[in-house]
């Protein structure tokens, strides 16, 4: 079981959270707020990427929106002030868009977080960074599970570009002073992730699929592994790093430690959702260009040091996220 841990670190503070009407920044905006923070959320809202205003519907009267860009110096120097918190979460994500445009990804990513950083060193130092990575940062993994000092070994742009936003945080926190954390997040699924294409959140493209009674794509032969995190988890060891002083500096996976398989993820999706179906797929040419094979994580240094890891499995995950989506399609679909 996990330790519990002082969120009432949260109480009063104000917090910043970059792309936060998206997936993850909107759930952890939820959960800051209920834990008594004073919110500010900035999402650009591009068409695609995930925000979405419904997924704040719980605490929209009590955050204040911002629908400015984070490449914009004018917008990040006023948004950072007084801030306590900076959680940096805005990016381009997507996969296949990487390999047939790179630019947006070195735009949003690599400038986009250099603006960020810069805001902090020049109006607010004394803000505590937080920023999500990607386990894809990786690459294919020489042995497994893969810790923190594995090697860096990105097979696309997007991946390239969370190398890059990484090592600009760290390099403020090292030469400037402007605390931050570092995490590297696996495959992430639940409540609130789009669902209106399949270039990103595989596990929830499988559920929407499943409530349409439509056939799951799995590729290859569906053995590969992967360690699937719900969202709550995820949110859960965001707050812990930044509640943490012992975080500052630090590197941390974010993931779980007992992988699933693609035909265990479809089977149960579909068993849950009951309906849909699942067959094996040949892989695209661009799937199969960024496939890293069997990926999870080593947690034992988050575990160690902040006492976190996930609690819930992927059969309670699934459950709710089909609970979520079957009451809210329309907001979704």
């Amino acid at each position: 079981m996990t330790t519990e841990f002082d969120s009432n670190v949260f109480r009063g503070a104000r917090a910043l959270i970059t792309g936060g009407m998206g997936f993850i920044g909107s759930n952890l905006a939820i959960a800051l707020v209920e834990r008594g923070a004073r919110v500010t959320i900035v999402d650009e809202m591009i068409s695609g990427y995930g925000g979405n205003l419904f997924n704040i519907e719980p605490i929209k009267d009590r955050v204040s929106i911002n629908y400015g860009d984070i490449r914009d110096a004018n917008v990040m120097n006023y948004l950072v002030r007084d801030q306590d918190f900076v959680f940096h979460l805005a990016g381009q994500v997507d996969h296949i868009m990487s390999l047939q445009d790179p630019f947006p990804d070195i735009d949003i990513n690599v400038k986009g977080t250099a603006v960020v950083m810069e805001a902090c060193r020049h109006h607010n130092p004394a803000a505590k960074v937080i920023y999500t990575g990607t386990r894809g940062q990786y690459g294919k993994p020489a042995k497994l599970p893969v810790n923190e000092q594995a090697p860096l070994q990105p097979l696309g742009i997007y991946e390239i570009t969370n190398v890059a936003a990484e090592r600009i945080v760290e390099a403020y926190h090292l030469v400037f002073g402007v605390r931050s954390c570092l995490l590297r997040i696996t495959n992430t699924y639940g409540p609130r992730a789009q669902m209106r294409h399949s270039r990103y959140g595989v596990v929830n493209w499988f559920v929407r699929l499943a409530l349409d009674d439509k056939t799951i794509p799995v590729f290859g032969d569906g053995r590969i592994q992967r360690d699937f995190l719900y969202i709550d988890d995820c949110v859960e060891a965001i707050l812990r790093c930044a509640a943490s002083d012992c975080a500052w500096g630090e590197v941390f996976n974010v993931g779980v430690d007992k992988p699933s398989n693609f035909v265990e993820l479809a089977e149960t999706v579909v068993r849950i959702a009951g309906s849909g179906r699942w067959e094996l797929t040949p892989f695209s040419p661009e799937r199969r260009a960024q496939e890293p094979g069997n990926f999870y994580s080593d947690i034992s240094k988050i575990r160690g040091m902040l006492g976190w890891q996930p609690k819930i499995g992927l059969e309670e995950g699934l459950q709710r996220t089909v609970d979520y989506y079957r009451k809210y399609k329309s907001h979704y679909w």
